[in-house]
């Protein structure tokens, strides 16, 4: 009897410590990101608008320690297909922190300033890089995730086939995603390829349905996966 429940608390530790890594490789959220933003915030809402210069100099050895560790920093499985932009951009935010430390050390103002500027604005570009671009567009790519890098590289049809359901209601959900001002102008693009999406999925549906086919399962999460990325490919 004790050893069954030692056996209980074992599976149960492990199921539970499976679903945390799946919640945790599903989150969009990088730490080391979201810490940066306090320097990031006292430069551009203190030092830069009072054009304190003496406190842009000081804000130097936090820029270097959160810059380290936010390069140092590993996205969430669920971000690998964004991997290269995000190395290639703090590769140059590493490159403006290096002007910024030149300017700072430098009598003229403006240049330093202009550096603040461009930091900023890179650290924002490295947050909307990886940040939904709206709740629905989130969820359905958590499932999508699920489906595409997990299920079918093992190919466990009922896992598959359980899903769909849900995937494609989360496909039509997409149909009500509301996109930031700031992409107003991809608003008609965003609802092509949404119908597009919706189509893939269908797609798969309608194979699932028709049973355990592997090829035709596989290849239509294919279109399906390609299909994702050409919606994300609306806003690069």
């Amino acid at each position: 009897m004790r050893l069954f429940s030692i056996v209980l608390i074992f599976l149960s530790f492990t199921f539970g410590f499976a679903q945390m890594s799946h919640q945790m490789e599903t989150s969009w959220q990088v730490p080391e990101l979201e810490d940066f933003h306090e320097v990031i915030y006292q430069i551009w809402h203190e030092a830069w608008p009072e054009k304190n210069k003496d406190m842009l100099q000081s804000l130097i050895p936090q820029i270097e320690e959160g810059y380290i560790k936010l390069a140092a920093a590993e996205l969430p499985g669920i971000l690998r297909d964004k991997a290269d932009k995000w190395k290639a951009g703090i590769k140059q935010m590493g490159a403006i922190i290096d002007t910024y430390k030149q300017e700072a050390g430098k009598q003229e103002l403006q240049p330093l300033l202009d550096a603040a500027e461009a930091l900023h604005t890179q650290f924002e570009q490295l947050v909307r890089l990886i940040r939904p671009l709206s709740k629905e567009v989130d969820l359905f790519h958590q499932e999508l995730y699920k489906i595409y890098h997990y299920y079918m590289p093992d190919y466990d049809y009922e896992k598959i086939k359980n899903a769909v359901p849900n995937l494609r209601e989360l496909a039509d959900n997409l149909k009500n995603a509301k996109l930031p001002g700031r992409l107003k102008d991809k608003d008609e693009a965003f609802k092509k390829a949404v119908e597009n999406l919706q189509h893939k999925v269908g797609d798969l549906a309608a194979i699932v349905e028709q049973g355990n086919d592997k090829p035709k399962i596989e290849n239509a999460i294919e279109n399906m996966h390609t299909a994702y990325q050409d919606l994300e490919c609306v806003f690069e």
